[in-house]
Parts: C-alpha cells; structure tokens; sequence
C-alpha cells in the first residue's frame, strides 16, 4: 500500500486518472447525471483500492459552528477511510469563505480550534493528513484572480448551489463574495492539484465549475501542458440524517447533535426528537421520515441494517426507541469524546497543527502560483 508523505508534500501533480471526454466543445459544461456520477465513484473506488497514492483529495468545513454526526456519517468518516487507505489527504478550513452568507464571521477562533479538536479526535492524522487555514495561504487568493478571468458572470449566476446559498443567505444583502464563491473554491482545490473531491449530489456544480477552470487554463496558458488536473468527483452513499424536529440537520437550526456534545445533552436532544403517532417502529424513510431517520442513526452506530433495529424495537414505540438510539450514540460516540477530551486539554497543539499545516499546504500552493505565472508569461 502506498503512503503519503509525513513531510512537505510533494509538489508534483499526482497522476489523475482517465476521465470521460467532456461532450461537445472543448468549452462544453461536462455535466454528468447522477447514475453516471455515480458509476464513476464506483470505478473510482476500485482504483483507490488498488493505487490509492495517485490520488490527492481537498476536502473541508466552513467554520460556521460545531460539527454535528450528520457530518460525522455523511463525510468525516469518510476521509478518515481514504487517509488510512494512504490517499494524500488536505483538509482545509475555509475561514474567509464564512462572509459568502454571513455579515461577519462570529467566533471564528473558537471555530476553528473546535474543528481542529473534532478532527484530530475522529482520526485525522496531522501526519498524514494536512489540515489548514484558507487565509493562511495568501497563494489562494492570487489563484481566484485569473480563475475568474475564464468564468463568464452568467455562468456564475446560473450555478444552482450559488443560487440555493443566495436563498438561504444571513446577509442583510447578498455580497460579491458569494457570486465568486465557486471559483473561491476551485482555487481551493487547485491549488494543491487535488484530483479527487468527495461531495455529496448538491456540491456536484461547484466541481464541474472547478473542472472548467482547469481546462480553460490548460487551453488557453498549457501551450500543450495541462498545467492542471481536472478532478473529479468522489460521490458518497451518505445516509441523509434528519435533525431533531424533523428537517434537515444544520448547526444554524439548533437540531443536531454535536460531536462535542456530552452523554447527557445527547440524550436530551434526543429525548425531545421528532417522531409520529404510529407506535409500532418501522424503518419507512418516505412514509415515516423522522422515526426512519432515527432507526439509521440507531443502526450506523451499531453496525446493523435499519431494518434489523425497527424489527428488534417492533411495537415497543417511540420511547424504546429514543433510548436505544441514545445509548447507540453514546457508545458510539464515547472514545471519540475521550481522545477530544484529551486534545482539548493542550489548545498549543491544535494551534501547532495548523502552524504546520499552513507551513506545508503554502509549500504546495506557492508552487502552483509560480507555474501559473510562468504559464501566463508573469514570472517577473
């Protein structure tokens, strides 16, 4: 098996596997639908499987709030399984990328440090994963002004997720920021020549924006070279985990469940959870989505299919149900509030993470802003 390096990362771009032409003209939206997104992860996996170090992933969290076991299931175990598989793995903490909905960024230092607890705690291994700050790689920023330059305003304006964000925004008016928000992150990914990205179904706009980016760049600057990858898309089977009252879990809605979250507040929330009139437990995600959402989470953690845990609680009702969730939970969820316990305890380490993380992913980035210059004829 082959493993990523403990050191600086190399800046050479990792060979990314073969990809399906895009339709059309070279200029053509390689959008795929969802059965063929779908069939290539399969193929991808295998290929993790079986060369896992041609692979580099970018992949992150916004420093909004507290991490949550919706992104527990849906993406942080995840990476965790692709690090220890030996896939060079960055993680970044998008920090400037909290004013695209937000007027200001509200306790940002608390957030980042908490998210730095939450992954060094689930298994992120600063020694084989780097984890960093965006505005601690000032090469980031320079890359998203020629990105621009190959991004037409209407495409921006018709990316859906951009669209969905401006809907859902906190800002008393919509800013600037968010309008570029897809070209900030295809800086992001490029940066580091990423040539995989984990997403979910919503985020596959953003990547296909990502992979525009690239190609206009190899077309227009490569002179023959592809100055870089274009990545794709590692999409997950992650189980959709509905919060508390009912809809989706957000650490703005006041309905997840923290990973921070101690034995007791996990049992309260989970206590005060949505469910139905319905006493008999069945695991219906259509008919019977709040009561269906908890059965997964009752069986993530205890490894079992849904089915099995609606079966085994059968007419036992909603209390039996709450509690075997809650002590599913707890279980689950108990070495991982022992080692975060225990990395709290020294926040100088947290801050030598970074440290070393910006150190190693600025190495990366100012190499790739250097051949970008070189490429545009602005090597001065």
């Amino acid at each position: 098996m082959s493993t990523v390096q403990t050191t600086t990362p190399s800046t050479a771009t990792p060979e990314a596997p073969e990809t399906p032409e895009a339709p059309g003209t070279p200029d053509a939206p390689d959008t795929l639908g969802m059965s063929a997104a779908q069939a290539r992860s399969a193929v991808l996996e295998e290929l993790i499987l079986k060369d896992p170090g041609r692979f580099r992933v970018l992949t992150g969290d916004r420093p909004t709030g507290r991490l949550h076991l919706g992104h527990y299931f849906g993406t942080l175990h995840n990476r965790v399984r692709l690090q220890n598989l030996g896939v060079e793995m960055f993680v970044i903490i998008p920090d400037y990328q909290v004013l695209t909905d937000r007027d200001v960024a509200d306790n940002l230092t608390e957030y980042v440090e908490e998210l730095v607890l939450d992954y060094l705690a689930i298994g992120i291994d600063p020694a084989r994963s780097t984890i960093f700050t965006h505005s601690a790689v000032p090469a980031l920023n320079q890359l998203m002004l020629p990105f621009l330059s190959l991004v037409s305003v209407s495409e921006l304006n018709r990316n859906p997720t951009v669209k969905d964000e401006i809907a859902h925004s906190r800002q008393s008016s919509v800013n600037g920021l968010m309008f570029t928000y897809p070209v900030h992150q295809a800086a992001d990914i490029l940066s580091c020549k990423a040539n995989l990205v984990p997403v979910g179904q919503d985020q596959l706009p953003h990547l296909e924006l990502t992979r525009t980016v690239a190609r206009r760049f190899n077309d227009r600057y490569g002179d023959g070279t592809a100055v870089f990858p274009q990545p794709e898309a590692l999409l997950s089977n992650a189980p959709l985990l509905l919060g508390t009252d009912g809809t989706k879990m957000s650490k703005s809605r006041g309905n997840a469940i923290a990973l921070s979250a101690d034995a007791d507040a996990t049992a309260r929330l989970i206590r005060g959870a949505k469910t139905d009139a319905e006493r008999h437990i069945t695991y219906d995600p259509v008919a019977r989505p709040e009561v269906s959402s908890l059965v997964l989470l009752a069986a993530l953690c205890l490894d079992h299919s849904p089915l099995r845990v609606a079966e085994e609680i059968g007419s036992a009702g909603a209390a039996a149900l709450k509690r075997t969730v809650t002590e599913a939970v707890n279980e689950y969820l108990a070495p991982i509030r022992a080692r975060r316990a225990e990395y709290a305890r020294d926040r100088a380490h947290l801050r030598k993470v970074l440290r070393e993380g910006n150190e190693r992913t600025r190495a990366v980035a100012d190499a790739t802003l250097a051949e970008v210059r070189a490429a545009m004829n602005s090597h001065y």
